[in-house]
């Protein structure tokens, strides 16, 4: 393997990324856009880049993922797109008759200097977009962020839809962030018990989770609508879930139609779940239900029976900022200790929040952002770990470095299910518990001598 040449000694890189914790901005914002009903994800450039888009959604959701292009030729890079994006307009709508195209723009769209804007005003005044039909567009250069990045832009677009009357429709717009379509389910749940009316955007829950039904539905049956979108103007508020991917969005609606907002964590763990029901049950005004208090009451007794296996456990995690604070958080509250952190997403912030979450650790924590695969593998190299957690990349780390992995995050490329089994709230929290206790124990079951070899743990 060629990772068993990454060196132990650190040298600083300043212009050279290795085996980088991210992947680009349009693969985010086509992701959000498949959490709209009856869309249509559109790709502003190269045939190559809508294939990859399309490529890494369907192998991580194991779900056929249906995306249009502007099929960029030499012409197109040159003088630029908007020719072809107005025949495909007119050809999508024609041939497929989505509710709504969603378009991101590309690297070469974004150098050439298309304007999203203006193409679709011509697109409208050309009469190219049937009535009822919706266009919604996103600025999503490669070269800068992450595929964090470009979800949040998407979502931002999604927002800006909104066409309030002027009266409160009394729902609670939650923006859940990326996460898996089972966690959108699980929210979803979660607001029904507390009593609150949401709308949720995107919702991919539906879409790239739903039953084989022997029948082939180009646009499935979930996704927020337009109408939905269109009436999160009069909401009497917006609970955002990560600073990274839902923020922007919840911000445009506070200052553009003056709807509140609350910026929050993702709700993975127990005190980021508490904290995301007591904000629902106060912005709606209801109570929370019996129901809710006994699952939190089942993961605390979890977290009781497990702790001793858990106890100063060192952990090494990277993926995406929004998710790693959460989990960060998730960890420490147990009593492990996150020695390793790192995002491949661009902020200083997130450096200082980790550093927040872990100052009372009794290890020394290593936090990167804009960081990569390779100083992680250093890292842990100089100080090694009891478990590592991540998507499907840190793999090939696990096993040169002999260490537990648990694949969590985006991409997953060779395991199932995390489309439908959830990380979020306290019952995703009992899935997380169950899978990091029973990583530790296997590799103890590995590696004790027969003496120690017990049927009873």
């Amino acid at each position: 393997m060629l990772l068993r040449h990454t060196p132990k000694e650190i040298n600083e890189r300043s212009a050279v990324t290795i085996n980088p914790a991210k992947t680009c901005q349009p693969i985010g914002a086509m992701y959000a856009a498949l959490g709209i009903h009856g869309c249509l994800p559109h790709s502003h450039g190269s045939q190559g880049c809508c294939a990859y888009h399309r490529s890494a959604l369907t192998r991580h959701y194991k779900e056929p993922v249906s995306a249009a292009t502007s099929s960029f030729t030499e012409g197109s890079s040159v003088f630029g797109g908007q020719a072809n994006l107005l025949q495909a307009i007119n050809n999508i709508f024609t041939v497929y008759n989505p509710e709504v195209i969603a378009v991101h723009t590309t690297c070469l769209s974004e150098t050439i200097g298309d304007d999203l804007n203006q193409i679709f005003d011509k697109a409208h005044k050309e009469g190219t977009v049937p009535p009822g039909k919706t266009l919604v567009g996103a600025a999503t250069p490669s070269y800068v962020g992450s595929h964090v990045t470009g979800f949040s832009n998407m979502v931002k677009a999604m927002a800006d839809l909104a066409e309030p009357v002027g009266k409160k429709n009394g729902k609670v717009n939650v923006i859940p962030g990326w996460v898996e379509p089972s966690d959108m389910e699980e929210i979803k749940r979660l607001a029904k018990m507390v009593g609150a009316e949401i709308t949720l955007f995107p919702d991919t829950s539906g879409v790239l989770n739903g039953p084989l039904s022997g029948e082939y539905s180009m646009f499935p049956q979930g996704g927020v609508t337009v109408a939905e979108l269109k009436g999160c103007g009069d909401a009497i508020g917006t609970l955002a879930l990560g600073e990274w991917c839902s923020a922007d969005a919840a911000r445009l609606l506070d200052t553009k139609y003056k709807v509140p907002c609350k910026i929050l964590d993702m709700p993975f763990g127990l005190k980021a779940t508490d904290r995301f029901i007591d904000a629902l049950r106060i912005i709606s005004g209801t109570v929370v239900p019996e129901e809710i208090t006994y699952e939190r009451g089942q993961m605390v007794d979890l977290i009781s029976d497990m702790h001793q296996y858990f106890y100063h456990k060192k952990v090494a995690i990277y993926g995406d900022p929004d998710q790693l604070i959460a989990m960060t958080e998730f960890l420490v509250s147990i009593d492990m200790c996150p020695i390793h952190v790192v995002t491949g997403t661009p902020g200083k912030r997130f450096e200082k929040r980790i550093k927040e979450l872990t100052a009372d650790m009794p290890f020394e924590v290593n936090v990167r952002a804009k960081g990569d695969m390779f100083l992680l593998h250093q890292w842990i190299k100089n100080e090694p770990v009891d478990l590592l957690m991540g998507n499907t990349y840190g793999k090939y780390i696990a096993r040169d470095e002999d260490i537990p992995f648990i694949r969590w995050g985006f991409p997953i490329l060779d395991r199932q299910g995390h489309q439908y089994f959830p990380t979020v709230g306290y019952k995703g929290g009992l899935r997380m518990l169950e899978k990091i206790l029973n990583a530790l124990l296997d590799r103890k079951d590995r590696d004790d001598p027969e003496e120690k070899f017990e049927l009873v743990l």
